[in-house]
């Protein structure tokens, strides 16, 4: 199958791709490589450096590749750059996302997967939420991905293109760039192996359900076949949606503690004052994707702790 990742140079992005060519498929990468690496691309998929935002350039390329699927995580990530800017947030995140499905109706794309987030597009979630839980977002980082997840709904029933949204939990895992928009699991690693004390900020407490990368790219495998076979419409938005993540949750306090033991760091972390948009309670039910996508998270969490800190710990 012909497949085109946008943001396939990125953390996650690379990861599905390298799980698509071991599977067989042909795959052509888009990606600006604002945040994203050439050398995370896997040799035998094909790199175009370019910006969604360049309406006329993304269309260009997918009439000439014409590819039966578009696999998106090419966005915006930074949940405190959405509230300091919200209007280049939805630009980039919205806008350039619905010129890409309008391109992809023009060039015969049969389907979108997009890479949407559980763990900021349902809000505070103080016990595991399903899919059909009321979306609750409290930056305009999740309230962009409500929004995407409106429209693929709207292009399938329009335009009859079909889709799936698979709600990320926090992913981690090797090629999570700690100096970028990097989640706290890359951040209190690169810090720690410097020798640098890791800022906790808020109490600490603060609840997330960690997910190592491989886990999602091979949910991205499975959500391609599901999404192939399914033939009827959706009835709303949460019916393409699947979380993706562990069930279960851990604060930040104990990802320290776990951290601190596979690295052998001897410090303390210090403490700051709660970050604008950020929550503190992300709990996620994955019952749907097991059911429907047979998808279970196997790699536990010390297990790929030590594979993000060995992966860390090379790139040096």
């Amino acid at each position: 199958m012909k497949i085109l990742v946008t943001g396939g140079a990125g953390f996650i992005g690379s990861h599905v791709v390298d799980h698509y060519i071991e599977a067989g498929h042909e795959v052509l990468v888009l990606d600006n490589l604002s945040t994203g690496h050439r050398e995370n691309v896997h040799h035998k998929a094909e790199l175009i450096v370019a910006d969604l935002c360049d309406h006329d350039r993304t269309s260009d390329v997918l009439e000439r590749f014409r590819p039966r699927l578009v696999n998106h995580h090419a966005a915006q990530i930074d949940i405190r750059r959405s509230v300091a800017e919200p209007v280049f947030d939805v630009n980039v995140n919205v806008t350039a996302t619905v010129n890409l499905l309008q391109s992809a109706v023009r060039s015969g794309v049969e389907g979108v997967l997009f890479a949407s987030s559980g763990g900021a597009i349902y809000g505070e979630t103080p016990a595991p939420v399903e899919e059909q839980a009321p979306k609750a977002p409290i930056s305009p980082y999740g309230a962009a991905k409500a929004a995407v997840e409106g429209y693929l709904f709207a292009y399938a029933h329009t335009f009859g293109l079909k889709s799936l949204s698979l709600r990320y939990g926090n992913v981690y895992g090797p090629r999570q760039d700690p100096t970028g928009e990097a989640g706290v699991v890359a951040i209190f690693s690169r810090a720690m192996l410097s020798g640098t004390q890791p800022t906790i900020y808020g109490s600490g407490a603060q609840l997330r359900d960690y997910v190592c990368v491989e886990d999602v790219a091979r949910a991205n495998l499975l959500a391609t076949d599901r999404l192939f076979s399914e033939t009827a419409l959706p009835s709303t938005p949460d019916d393409g949606a699947y979380n993706i993540a562990t069930g279960a949750s851990t604060s930040v306090n104990d990802l320290f503690a776990l951290l601190k033991e596979v690295i052998g760091f001897d410090g303390e972390a210090a403490y700051a004052d709660p970050r604008t948009g950020e929550l503190m309670e992300s709990r996620l039910g994955v019952g749907k994707a097991s059911r429907t996508l047979s998808f279970q998270a196997q790699i536990p969490f010390s297990e790929g702790l030590s594979r993000t800190v060995e992966w860390i710990r090379s790139a040096r």
